[in-house]
C-alpha cells in the first residue's frame, strides 16, 4: 500500500502527488488525459494555449510542473490502484481564473485553488471526493495556505456528465468544511475554508 494518509474510514489512502507518483496520475488519467487531453492543464494555460498543446502538449506541460514541485495535487489510491485526483495550488498558478469575472477575486486575500477533482468512473458517487478535497486542504496547509477556495459547479440536483462537474459539486465542498462566500452565477459558487497553523 502506498504511504500516505488514511482516511477515517480507512478504506483510502491520500498522497500528495511527487514526481516518483507520476506513472500512478498516468494509469488514473489514461490515454485522454482525465478529459480531452486536458492533463490537468485547463486552468494554468490561457484557452489558445491549452487548445495548442491539448494533449501529449499538455502532458509534458504537467509533467514539468510535477518534477518542479511542489506537489500540485492529491491522490487517492485504493490499495495499490491509484483510483481519484485533486488539484490544488495558488490561485497566482491559475491564469485562467484571472480572466473569469464569475470567478473573479472576492477579496484581496491570498488564497489557494481547488481548481479540479476526477474520480475514476467505478469510485464516484462513494463520498471520495470529499476526502480528496480534505487531503488537498491539508497538503496546501504544509505548503502555507491560509485559504483555500474552490470553485464548483451546482447542478440543482439534476444529474450531470462527469467531465461537466470537475471542479466539484457544493455539497463535496460542505462536507470538507468549506463554506459558500459568494455567487456570481447561479451555478457557480466560491467556497472557501480557512486554515489555522497546527501547533
Amino acid at each position: 500500500m502506498p504511504a500516505g494518509r488514511k482516511d477515517t474510514s480507512g478504506t483510502y489512502v491520500f498522497a500528495p502527488l511527487t514526481p516518483d507518483r507520476w506513472t500512478d496520475l498516468e494509469a488514473l488519467f489514461g490515454a485522454r488525459g482525465a478529459c480531452g487531453g486536458c492533463w490537468c492543464m485547463a486552468w494554468r494555460l490561457r484557452p489558445s494555449e491549452f487548445r495548442a498543446q491539448k494533449g501529449e502538449g499538455n502532458r509534458r506541460a504537467f509533467k514539468n510542473v510535477v518534477k518542479k514541485g511542489p506537489p500540485p495535487g492529491i491522490l487517492a489510491y485504493f490499495g495499490k490502484e491509484p483510483v481519484g485526483w485533486c488539484a490544488v495550488a495558488p490561485r497566482a498558478a491559475y491564469p485562467r481564473l484571472a480572466n473569469s469575472k464569475v470567478l473573479a477575486p472576492v477579496d484581496d486575500r491570498a488564497v489557494w485553488s481547488v481548481s479540479c477533482l476526477f474520480v475514476r468512473k467505478e469510485y464516484r458517487r462513494k463520498g471520495l471526493s470529499a476526502g480528496l478535497i480534505s487531503a488537498a486542504v491539508e497538503l496546501a496547509r504544509t505548503l502555507g495556505a491560509q485559504m483555500v477556495e474552490g470553485y464548483p459547479t451546482d447542478t440543482k440536483g439534476q444529474a450531470q456528465p462527469a467531465p461537466f462537474v470537475w471542479t466539484g459539486l457544493p455539497t463535496a465542498f460542505l462536507k470538507a468544511g468549506f463554506e459558500e462566500v459568494a455567487r456570481r452565477s447561479p451555478a457557480r459558487p466560491i467556497m472557501r475554508r480557512a486554515l489555522r497553523k497546527k501547533r
